[in-house]
């Protein structure tokens, strides 16, 4: 299948411009950006390409329509005009999720139920069957209605592509691939920096920073849902993969140094740094934030313990502090933070050179930049 498709990627708010940079890097044409979303063309090769190497995307969707729709009829009728059986065979499974924000069809589990019965009928007519087993390989259809404009996507990877294979164990307060791989990026790491955590918990800022370093494609070693569409070729996945595994920087001099209090952490952080290959760059010890020591031309990237009740705010803030001392504020020493925390800057003692605003899950953070 070699046409030409319009894919969205999906990030967390405040990466759009991170996420834009790596879909130019990668061949991505005619790209729109928008809040949380950048949607641009390409082919299977590119569908497979974007699953496997970018870095600060949700998802890889293939987007079918957009159409206006305030009636159950419209959403039927919208949902009946779309091309399903290029993509969905007679025995795929075809679910339906998605959401709905500031729109008439409010009822997500309605608009759920009207479009599966809406690309039912599409395919009963183009098969000539009236029952579907749906045992085949599950071809996600995913909506999203806002302000009454529908988009309707085929959800080519699965599992989230945070969800890189190397973090199966994690902390108490991880922090996600995608936002760490994005922080990595503002960051500006290039392949013979010195990046250190003095908080590494589960290691994934470390880890991401590595990736981008060595040029590591963050999905080379996992399988994505579109790989078993019977429209798909397995052969281009194999070439992108292959381009991929050409593409990695093993001349890189990139080191990472990571702290962290609790030994459990540092374990952990090792065990991942293992899993993602990249353990020998790796320098991890167990030690408190006092005793950190930054060197010389390298970046902190960290994102502190931030506390939800009273008593671990003021450790928090204890912390920050601490932190304030023993942090570089620019020059040869760069610090990276993020944090929800509204007075940071004050309790670390130096305003940041720039902030951007950023969501770790639900909570509204600021990343300050000391360069």
């Amino acid at each position: 299948m070699d046409n030409k498709f319009r894919i969205c990627c999906p990030c967390h708010f405040g990466l759009e411009s991170v996420l834009k940079y790596e879909i130019l890097k990668i061949g991505g044409e005619d790209l729109r950006v928008s809040d949380g979303k950048i949607t641009f063309s390409g082919d299977e090769s590119m569908v497979a390409r974007a699953n496997i190497c970018l870095a600060t995307a949700e998802r890889v969707l293939i987007e079918l329509a957009e159409f206006r729709a305030v009636t159950f009829e419209e959403l039927f009728q919208g949902v009946k005009a779309i091309e399903l059986e290029r993509f969905i065979g007679k025995d795929n499974a075809f679910p339906v999720k998605g959401y709905s924000l500031n729109s008439e069809l409010h009822s997500v589990p309605d608009c759920q139920s009207i479009i599966k019965k809406a690309a039912v009928e599409r395919l009963k007519s183009k098969y000539n069957i009236s029952w579907f087993e749906e045992t085949g390989p599950a071809v996600q259809i995913k909506f999203s209605i806002l302000k009454d404009t529908v988009n309707i996507y085929l959800d080519t990877s699965g599992i989230g592509l945070h969800k890189r294979g190397y973090r199966r164990n994690s902390n108490a307060a991880p922090i996600k691939e995608t936002l760490a791989a994005g922080i990595v990026d503002l960051a500006r790491v290039r392949p013979d920096s010195v990046v250190c955590d003095p908080f590494c918990g589960s290691g994934t800022l470390l880890i991401e920073a590595a990736l981008k370093a060595l040029n590591i494609a963050p999905g080379i070693n996992r399988k994505f849902a579109a790989e078993k569409w019977e429209v798909f070729t397995p052969e281009k996945w194999r070439a992108e993969r292959k381009r991929a595994i050409d593409n990695v920087d093993r001349t890189a001099k990139f080191t990472a140094i990571g702290f962290d209090i609790d030994d459990s952490a540092v374990a952990l952080t090792l065990d991942n740094a293992h899993k993602a290959g990249i353990k020998s760059r790796l320098k991890i010890e167990q030690a408190d934030i006092s005793k950190f020591r930054q060197p010389e031309s390298s970046i902190v990237i960290c994102n502190p313990p931030y506390g939800e009740r009273l008593l671990e705010l003021r450790e928090a803030e204890g912390i920050y502090r601490t932190m304030g001392k023993v942090l570089g504020k620019g020059g040869s020493r760069q610090s990276y933070i993020i944090s929800p925390h509204e007075q940071f800057e004050a309790f670390f003692g130096s305003n940041a050179k720039k902030r951007r605003k950023l969501y770790n899950g639900m909570i509204k953070c600021q990343l300050y930049m000391y360069f």
